[in-house]
């Protein structure tokens, strides 16, 4: 015997409560949270303190509650990212409410480092916004030349990376669901570098984002937007039928790869 019946019931019970407590501090929308945020690194950076921008979901306005994580950028002075430390317990605080561990760079970093991450610093200018003090991204352009080049080797890589996933999954529907879902993430930060590199508008929205992806490289959609359905939990799709997706999205990727290598 492991436990009296009552002692089993409590125990479940104890935990389906810390489950709601651990739910109910989830935001339901942004905006819930910015306030609160923004005084919790005002009180231990003080001046040090230069800009906090919400970037990707929560920015775009397509950030589902218990599903989305929230990301912000903080720029610091240089002696403000001499003191990382400060924010231990407050990057842990907000951890419980799903907000990631935020990016923290100084000015000098952000400046110096546009041409080795060309795809990163894009993808956050594109979906950011200022919740506090100034836009650290306002007159930052993206190089081109730089840019398909990263992109080039993003494009690649993700796809021997996306093969090798797909055969540890053993083609169970649950592995196969987790590869999807986490690998589009990757794959619709490139769409956009790939249409700004083409001088082409940049939908905010994801659907609108693989659409117009597909119609500038000829490739088909319908893929992405199975996988997209199944990320944001719209639909969900027997074994077999989620095997079938997943082989038909790497083929898209496989001729992706194709397509950037002509540029």
């Amino acid at each position: 015997m492991t436990g009296s019946p009552s002692k089993t019931t409590e125990k479940i019970s104890r935990k389906i409560s810390e489950f709601r407590k651990k739910l109910s501090k989830v935001p339901q929308n942004p905006e819930a949270i910015c306030s609160e945020f923004t005084n919790d690194y005002q009180r231990i950076y003080g001046a040090d303190l230069i800009s906090i921008c919400l970037y990707g979901s929560g920015a775009r306005g397509e950030y589902i509650p218990k599903r989305s994580d929230l990301n912000f950028l903080i720029v610091l002075t240089e002696e403000g990212i001499k003191r990382l430390d400060r924010a231990f317990k407050v990057v842990a605080k907000w951890h419980k409410r799903r907000v990631a561990t935020p990016l923290f760079m100084s000015r000098e970093y952000l400046a110096t480092s546009l041409d080795t991450f060309p795809l990163e610093f894009l993808n956050i200018k594109q979906d950011r916004r200022v919740v506090w003090g100034v836009d650290p991204l306002k007159k930052v352009t993206i190089r081109k030349r730089q840019l398909r080049l990263q992109l080039e080797r993003e494009v690649k890589g993700k796809l021997l990376l996306l093969r090798e996933a797909y055969l540890a999954s053993r083609g169970w529907k649950r592995n196969l669901v987790i590869v999807a879902s986490q690998s589009l993430t990757a794959f619709l930060s490139i769409f956009k570098g790939i249409l700004y590199l083409r001088g082409k508008e940049i939908p905010l929205q994801r659907g609108g984002l693989i659409r117009a992806m597909a119609a500038e490289t000829g490739l088909t959609a319908a893929p992405f937007m199975h996988i997209l359905e199944v990320k944001e939990g719209k639909a969900t799709f027997r074994r077999k039928k989620m095997k079938d997706m997943m082989e038909r999205y790497l083929e898209e990727v496989r001729r992706l790869a194709f397509w950037v290598d002509k540029l």
